[in-house]
């Protein structure tokens, strides 16, 4: 070869000669101290079991050492290998009592270990769930159902206690979120309530027709439809509508600011979480789920009145009259009601379920269901209270 011209060679070639491989140096300054000083390129190409190997033996050979120090300032390169080992390493000190020391490592890596331990590893997520014994289960859902029932008491008595405080005026919480919420529940909503409400009241103008026409009273329509939707369905509806799209967000917006501990940056700041997120989404749905009914229940009888006037030969005039001489204070004023209970249910499930959300994605979309399965249930059952007292009572 000419003196002076330099060999062409591969630049992946150029790259594994100049490379130094990853590898630990030990020491001991105390018969119970272990020193390891980590050097090279910590990476998957490079040879790097015999390294880690060495120091696990020398852990498990050495029942003496309570203490590892790991120095990192030598470290030239890494990639997930080295988190791999030191997460392994880690687990093993914490196994055997041992205490770790870890200097020098990059920034990159200290991230990347902060984000492994924010979520815990599940336990024997691989293995096949053995099953129980009937009454361990039966234990079990005892103890989950009372815990749940405890923590729902204590949720509502924090949110009566934080309503006190508005009243008295000492409650914290901006009011532009109020009328942020507001919007949500009311103007936003109306889209999604206007197609059920008119909808429910076509349904039920065409179950009634069914029968009614057998006896010739087809007009009678238009009272089955009106007190129908004054009194269950109108409130009904629009509570199962306002579950899943205002207390599924509810549930949402709480879990991501538990995810990203905001809930705990407010609380470090002495503002109560209760009153500052809770309260402008609670009497926002206070405020608009009782106008929403009422929309509900114009709209349902517009329903009822295509399919009467359109289909059942009543005029106009006799779908209004009749419809005016059926309802009166009483059925609207129970539709109201009812709608203010769901509003409250509604707002204190999604809120409950999303400060109760874990620090996780999949956490966040637990809560935003179960928020959803509470309302819906509270208000089935409410609906169910009602009908008992609307009987005894004879209302």
């Amino acid at each position: 070869m000419p003196h002076g011209v330099c060999p062409v060679i591969p630049a992946q070639w150029c790259r594994k000669e100049m490379q130094v491989h990853g590898k630990i140096d030990f020491s001991h300054p105390s018969p119970d101290i272990m020193h390891a000083v980590i050097s090279g390129a910590w990476q998957m190409d490079s040879k790097l079991l015999s390294p880690a190997a060495t120091l696990l033996s020398r852990l498990e050979s050495n029942p003496r050492i309570k203490r590892l120090i790991l120095d990192a300032n030598g470290l030239a390169g890494w990639d997930t290998s080295f988190l791999t080992f030191i997460r392994t390493i880690t687990k093993e000190c914490r196994k055997r009592d041992v205490g770790l020391e870890i200097k020098g490592l990059p920034e990159g890596v200290s991230r990347l270990l902060h984000l492994a331990s924010v979520v815990p590893e599940q336990k024997d997520s691989h293995q096949k769930k053995k099953r129980q014994p009937f009454i361990y289960v039966v234990g079990e859902s005892a103890v989950l159902f009372a815990t749940a029932t405890v923590q729902m008491i204590d949720f509502i008595g924090e949110a009566t206690l934080s309503c006190w405080n508005f009243l008295l005026g000492k409650a914290r919480f901006r009011r532009i979120d109020l009328l942020l919420f507001i919007e949500e529940c009311g103007a936003e909503s109306l889209p999604i309530v206007t197609l059920i409400s008119v909808l429910v009241g076509l349904i039920l103008a065409f179950v009634g027709a069914v029968q009614l026409k057998l006896f010739g009273a087809q007009i009678y329509v238009a009272n089955l439809v009106a007190i129908a939707m004054a009194r269950e369905m109108g409130a009904l509806m629009t509570g199962i509508i306002m579950s899943g799209r205002i207390g599924a967000a509810y549930a949402a917006q709480l879990g991501t600011m538990q995810v990203n501990e905001e809930i705990d940056a407010l609380k470090t700041m002495g503002i109560s979480p209760m009153e500052f997120l809770v309260l402008p989404r609670l009497f926002a749905m206070m405020l608009m789920m009782p106008l929403l009914t009422l929309y509900s229940d114009l709209l349902g009888i517009m329903g009822g009145a295509i399919v009467g006037v359109g289909m059942m030969d009543i005029t106009v005039v006799q779908y209004l009259t009749q419809t005016q001489a059926t309802l009166d204070l009483t059925n609207i004023s129970l539709g109201i009601a009812k709608a203010g209970i769901y509003a409250i249910i509604i707002a204190l499930s999604g809120c409950m379920r999303g400060m109760q959300s874990g620090r996780s994605a999949a956490a966040v979309g637990e809560a935003t269901t179960s928020a959803v399965v509470t309302a819906i249930v509270g208000i089935i059952v409410t609906d169910g209270i009602f009908a008992v007292l609307c009987d005894a009572l004879g209302i």
